[in-house]
């Protein structure tokens, strides 16, 4: 208030004044100084509110204006047009001083309308709902995300209430996500899922010490002295995820599929379909099994590990960019084996890169017996003597010969293409495992009880799919955007709130400037009205 006084006395000599009341009221009074004397020129009302004082001082402000033209009228060639300007301003200050909050939450309300049109507002929770968020716009740690979600939007929330929440979280919570993911990819899919994609990645945690979930093992992330889990994740063509399992760090990958698919298979019954598997998650009772459930199946095929028959036709065939070759090995079985330069160029230079690296081993003299084991490169070791380690460079030669062949191994009758169609689509889920670890950021994991580490993939399980649908919304519209980039520029969003001050009425406001016309869309209710 100071401020403004003398902002007044400067240009004119008078003021506005507040003066306390015995009743407890104050009276709003315009002074001016003369000759050192101060002079009440008049009042301008009594108030008992804030509200009121500022809507006084208002008043104050446009007597003075009209006192000081009175005094000193002056030929003002632009008089209607200033006068003008000055009720703008005024107007301008008047509706800033409405102003009771300010929300950075162009994100959170993207994501809002991604999250109810998958169908997860089915579940009535505003927690899950800000955690399944936070992880999109801000993931990080639990005790970060608290200190986000008080920071950007108030909410009321707690380190150890979010503990307490994850530890409720319940079985049937994932089993209601799982089957809204379903449902939802069904319905933009056409109402059939015909390809079934499964692959396996391992999930390590920031400790020393294992416990029945938390087993060290055969680390995808190079973390093999850091106990893991192992998350299995079934996909639909495109990516979207449709289930999740977790396993304990130290289970054989390829145990991990045969029930989720079951399980998945029977709860929606499905019929028609091809399951689709890398060939590390493939061994011969696996084949059995996916046989004996009457499963279709496209896998990777291990055609080293094939028959010498099998082997010896396979390196006869002639090397044709680009095309795949037949052989029958009956019962319904067809393996295809195709050869591309491409593929040759990228296993020989791997191959003498990884060489590279044991020769100077060698030299170093830091090769022993434990070094001899099948993991990459490390199978052209062989022993001479009881000591001596060195490179087998015959087996060496050997596998030169294999360079740029891959094999496919099918129970299914579609044509040669589609085989090689649909299992390369396989990258769908290898591109939804970086999404929720780079983007989502699902590992590593700080917690160390199992109910909030299956928690924290149920949230994370969910996130992905928001991402993916996001995503298929922003391809569908036309917005040549990344989610990423969509959500970092809607970061810059923020929705104002004002209180008016005679009918209490609040208005929200979400503002949107020229550089968010290329996403002003997703702020639209018709556009989430179509989809």
């Amino acid at each position: 208030m100071h401020t403004l006084i003398l902002g007044y006395a400067k240009h004119f000599c008078m003021f506005i004044k507040r003066k306390k009341n015995r009743s407890g009221t104050v009276s709003i009074v315009v002074a001016e100084k003369i000759s050192g004397y101060y002079k009440e020129l008049t009042t301008i009302g009594i108030a008992r509110t804030q509200e009121e004082i500022d809507s006084l001082i208002m008043k104050g402000r446009k007597w003075i204006d009209a006192e000081q033209e009175r005094r000193h009228p002056r030929l003002d060639l632009f008089g209607e047009e200033r006068k003008k300007c000055d009720a703008e301003l005024l107007s301008a200050e008047q509706m800033l001083s409405y102003i009771t909050n300010i929300s950075i939450n162009g994100a959170d309300l993207i994501l809002d309308r991604v999250f109810d049109s998958v169908g997860f507002n089915r579940i009535d929770d505003e927690a899950f709902r800000q955690l399944v968020k936070a992880r999109l716009s801000y993931p990080a740690s639990k005790a970060a995300t608290v200190e986000y979600l008080k920071n950007h939007f108030d909410e009321d929330v707690s380190l150890s209430k979010i503990y307490r929440y994850l530890d409720k979280l319940s079985d049937n919570q994932h089993k209601i996500v799982q089957n809204i993911s379903v449902l939802h990819t069904k319905k933009i899919l056409g109402g059939h899922i015909g390809v079934l994609f499964y692959d396996v990645t391992t999930l390590y945690f920031e400790a020393d010490y294992e416990d029945e979930l938390r087993k060290t093992g055969f680390s995808k992330e190079g973390r093999h002295q850091n106990p893991q889990t192992i998350l299995g994740l079934l996909v639909s063509i495109g990516g979207y995820p449709l289930a999740y399992c977790i396993h304990e760090g130290n289970k054989y990958e390829g145990h991990t599929m045969l029930p989720v698919v079951t399980e998945f298979v029977r709860k929606y019954e499905l019929e028609d379909f091809i399951v689709v598997a890398d060939s590390g998650l493939m061994n011969n009772d696996n084949i059995a099994d996916l046989e004996a459930n009457g499963y279709k199946y496209i896998i990777g095929a291990k055609i080293k590990n094939e028959s010498r028959k099998i082997q010896e036709w396979i390196l006869e065939q002639p090397e044709t960019d680009c095309q795949m070759v037949e052989y029958d090995k009956g019962n319904g079985q067809r393996l295809l084996v195709g050869y591309t330069e491409e593929r040759a160029r990228k296993d020989a230079y791997n191959r003498e890169k990884g060489i590279r690296r044991l020769e100077k081993a060698y030299h170093r003299g830091t090769l022993t017996k434990d070094n001899i084991n099948k993991r990459g490169y490390n199978k052209f070791l062989k022993m001479e003597g009881d000591v001596k380690v060195t490179i087998n460079y015959e087996k060496l030669e050997k596998d030169a010969k294999w360079d740029g062949l891959k094999g496919y191994l099918t129970n299914t009758t579609i044509p040669v293409n589609d085989v090689y169609a649909a299992y390369h689509n396989l990258w769908h889920v290898e591109r939804a495992f970086r999404i929720a670890k780079s983007k989502i950021e699902i590992r590593p994991m700080f917690h160390f009880t199992r109910r909030r580490i299956e928690a924290h993939v149920c949230i994370c399980f969910v996130a992905l799919k928001v991402y993916k649908e996001l995503e298929r919304l922003l391809k569908l519209s036309g917005i040549n955007m990344s989610v990423d980039k969509v959500l970092e520029l809607a970061k810059t969003i923020v929705t104002i709130q004002m209180t008016l001050p005679q009918n209490k009425q609040t208005i929200n406001r979400t503002m949107l400037m020229k550089r968010h016309q290329r996403i002003a869309p997703l702020f639209a209710d018709e556009f989430w009205g179509t989809r």
